[in-house]
């Protein structure tokens, strides 16, 4: 696929997102998907599998919020098959917690889907609002 439309895809995916749907997201995700979230909190790690990530990324981070995520993309930029997403997200933990972070997506596409987000963002934040997860052992 070329950029264009790769650039349409995370554009769509991010617009849904933005009103709190994330389904075409998820939808967007190869089964053989990769997320990468950098840094040295208890959320960061790389989670390698569509169910992987929803199971150990995803669940466990929206059993926390208390409002409907909404993740808005402020640029997106494309060449070949990497997308590069700025993004800010807005919610409210179950504790009562601002969880606003603003984020760095570097996006490897494959045949119209990402396999790899590498995921930059504020970790002081992450530590202040978020429970760690619960994983299993």
């Amino acid at each position: 696929m070329s950029a264009a439309e790769n650039k349409r895809i995370l554009q769509e995916a991010m617009d849904a997102l933005a009103n709190g749907d994330g389904r075409p997201f998820v939808a967007a995700m190869a089964e053989d998907f990769t997320w990468i979230m950098e840094g040295t909190t208890a959320w960061s790690g790389t989670f390698a599998g569509k169910r992987v990530v929803r199971e150990q990324v995803l669940e466990p981070l929206f059993a926390q919020f208390a409002t409907t995520y909404r993740n808005r993309a402020e640029r997106i930029i494309a060449e070949g098959d990497d997308v590069v997403v700025l993004c800010r997200g807005e919610v409210r933990t179950k504790t009562g917690k601002d969880y606003n972070n603003s984020y760095c997506y570097v996006i490897r596409m494959r045949d119209g889907q990402m396999i790899e987000l590498r995921e930059y963002f504020d970790s002081a934040l992450v530590d202040a609002a978020l429970e760690p997860p619960k994983r299993g052992a």
